[in-house]
């Protein structure tokens, strides 16, 4: 189960799928985010730490205001369900050196 209690989530939840090779531009959630893993593997990485390699099953908690990325392996399709309870703070893109690098 991913939620039991019977009042409202209060909260968006995207499912969300990287081609091989694909992420997201940096970025933060003044309320936080989880990641659920559902499929493939990929990275997350918050800034100013090194990043995280994620498979199927993996669950990421996102502290508020946290400066982070995610996306797709090079050679992986990578997806995710995205719980977001509130507004996302888009940053500059994660560039291919910093990618190539993992």
């Amino acid at each position: 189960m991913v939620f039991t209690d019977p009042t409202p989530l209060n909260t968006a939840i995207g499912n969300v799928t990287f081609a091989p090779g694909s992420r997201n531009n940096w970025h933060s959630h003044n309320s936080g985010q989880v990641l659920l893993v559902t499929g493939g593997e990929g990275w997350y990485q918050e800034e100013g730490k090194p990043a995280q390699f994620l498979k199927t099953g993996d669950v990421v908690n996102i502290p508020p205001n946290v400066k982070h990325w995610h996306g797709a392996s090079k050679d992986s399709w990578f997806v995710h369900l995205a719980l977001t309870p509130g507004q996302t703070d888009w940053f500059e893109s994660v560039t291919d050196d910093e990618y190539n690098q993992l």
